[in-house]
């Protein structure tokens, strides 16, 4: 069993107080103002979605968790997140389920037994990588009349780029899957390690963010790895990007669309050191 390793800090531990705070990032001002209805017959086949904390990216991430609480449940829920700490040297997934505040979480063993089946470069282990833990709450949270079908593939993509033959490996197992990209955008400041710009530097997150997005919608992975390599952007989810990119357009993608966007500067006031965030629909 795969145990939380950010509870109470990324997030609210208690029951009680973390359906409160996740109730909270919907109806706050940068939120999407309420709860989800009812789920309706609508298909989604993906979203990207933040991974900080909630109090900073929560109210982006309930843009997209609404529009999954509001769309048809899929057979599986595929989370693509990056390594944080270096843990991985291979793409990594596990086909233990995962203890969580809301009760367990299913992996999908069939669906984890079948990619290892056409990739041989992904390994099984332990996953210890708050990219994909952050999800499994909100996820929860829009799929709660339906947690008996809950289930997830959990994936964590390390610095490699064969992107390409994982993300068409997921497409091709099952059509009725929901890809979860999970990533944050350009991490700004001394904390970061990352300054690139002298003047008008909210301005210009904002451009570079904006041509990543751009990038993204337009499904095009591999001008955004040269783009990454060129601007050298603190995005984390980098390569989590390219594979879920892969694996829309294996599934016959037709859009995306930006459903929010802002910094932690916007939450914190703090310009000096700011990471950016952003909710995507994929349809």
């Amino acid at each position: 069993m795969n145990k939380p390793i950010v509870a109470d800090q990324f997030y609210e531990a208690d029951f009680a107080k973390l359906n409160k705070q996740i109730e909270k990032c919907f109806y706050h001002e940068r939120g999407p103002g309420d709860l989800p209805t009812k789920r309706g017959e609508k298909e989604i086949k993906g979203v990207l979605v933040p991974h900080a904390g909630y109090i900073f990216s929560g109210p982006c991430a309930a843009w997209a968790y609404k529009e999954i609480a509001e769309a048809k449940m899929p057979s599986t829920f595929v989370i693509l997140a990056p390594d944080h700490n270096g843990l991985h040297a291979f793409a990594t997934t596990s086909t233990e389920d995962w203890e969580m505040s809301f009760g367990p979480v299913k992996a999908d063993k069939k669906f984890i037994k079948k990619l290892f089946e056409k990739v041989d470069f992904l390994k099984e282990g332990e996953i210890k990588e708050h990219a994909i833990e952050v999800q499994l709450p909100f996820l929860q949270f829009a799929c709660r009349n339906d947690l008996d079908k809950l289930k997830i593939v959990p994936i964590v993509v390390p610095v490699w780029d064969d992107y390409e033959k994982l993300g068409k490996a997921i497409a091709e197992i099952d059509k009725d899957v929901c890809v979860i990209i999970s990533t944050d955008f350009t991490h700004y400041g001394h904390a970061y390690g990352y300054k690139p710009f002298k003047y008008n530097i909210k301005a210009s997150i904002l451009a570079q963010d904006d041509q990543a997005i751009d990038l993204i919608l337009n499904f095009d992975a591999k001008n955004f790895l040269s783009f990454k390599r060129k601007t050298k952007a603190s995005i984390c989810g980098s390569y989590p990007i390219m594979v879920g990119l892969e694996v829309l357009k294996g599934l016959g993608t037709e859009k995306g669309m930006v459903l929010s966007y802002y910094t932690s500067s916007d939450i914190t006031g703090d310009e000096e050191n700011s990471v950016s965030y952003a909710s995507i629909l994929f349809k």
